[in-house]
């Protein structure tokens, strides 16, 4: 006796459904965690936590920060690079900040929940911090010397070209960074105001900052995920003196470390030279 076409149907989908289930929900799952408990492979399933005296101090696959009580960074540690994955090294809100190199009008606004800096404005703010941290030049290209993206919204007689008629300093709702530009004053910006949509040409400046930073660019801006334990050797390198003060130490000893936890390129090629932040600094701890 033949089913009719559609009973036939139903069952032969539930037998699909039967046979998934058991392949992708519990056969898949087990040969992935028999996979993980192999020699060799255990301890990265398991997050590479680093343990020092029963305690879990961290993860040699994901980045933390290294602050002192009051959330400042602590002097005596090197920095982690930047994250923005949630409050910071979140592993569950692994993200970029998505904003690309366009992204240099900030948004102003009386309610800081609102406000939101733009990714030239957090690139300016970053650096002038580790400056002032390192005691280096912090300054860049495009930024002003507080800290915030050097950005004016220019308004032209004849819409994009002719005389200057108005000019806004974008970011700073207080004294612009420059006073005049092209023989007209510079205003401060408004909060709420949308210069772009009543005409005006954004346009970034320079400045005198030096072309080649004396902050490296891992120290001013985030991974994609947000989680990379790694900063750069010459990020590295630019906290030896602040680190050898405050430990009291040869600043020698202090680089010799620094080169006894460098990893190489990947496979010799690919990737950057790069530094795990947590093994350098247990290192210094004698740990």
């Amino acid at each position: 006796m033949r089913l009719p076409s559609w009973l036939a149907q139903h069952l032969a989908a539930l037998r699909a459904l039967l046979v998934l289930t058991v392949l992708l929900g519990l056969a898949y799952p087990l040969v992935m965690v028999a996979v993980g408990r192999l020699p060799g492979l255990s301890e990265r399933a398991d997050g590479s936590l680093v343990t020092v005296a029963d305690r879990t101090v961290g993860s040699r696959l994901i980045g933390q920060a290294f602050t002192d009580a009051d959330g400042n960074p602590d002097p005596r540690y090197f920095q982690s690079r930047p994250s923005a994955a949630g409050d910071g090294y979140d592993p569950t809100s692994t993200s970029a900040s998505n904003l690309g190199p366009e992204s240099v009008v900030d948004t102003l606004s009386g309610n800081p929940d609102d406000a939101a800096p733009s990714l030239l404005t957090q690139v300016c703010a970053r650096s002038a911090a580790v400056g002032k941290l390192e005691g280096v030049d912090g300054r860049r290209p495009y930024c002003t010397d507080d800290g915030v993206g050097a950005v004016l919204a220019v308004f032209h007689r004849d819409g994009f070209t002719g005389p200057v008629t108005r000019v806004v300093s974008v970011n700073q709702t207080g004294p612009p960074f420059v006073a005049t530009y092209e023989g007209v004053s510079v205003e401060p910006a408004r909060t709420g105001e949308d210069y772009r949509a009543l005409g005006a040409v954004i346009t970034p400046i320079r400045g005198d900052a030096p072309a080649h930073p004396v902050v490296p660019s891992d120290a001013v801006t985030a991974s994609a995920s947000g989680l990379d334990p790694h900063i750069s050797p010459a990020y590295a390198q630019l906290q030896v003196p602040r680190i050898a003060q405050e430990r009291g130490l040869n600043e020698n000893r202090v680089r010799a470390l620094i080169e006894d936890h460098t990893e190489g390129r990947t496979l010799g090629f690919l990737g950057e030279p790069r530094v795990n932040v947590l093994e350098l600094n247990l290192a210094l701890d004698g740990r």
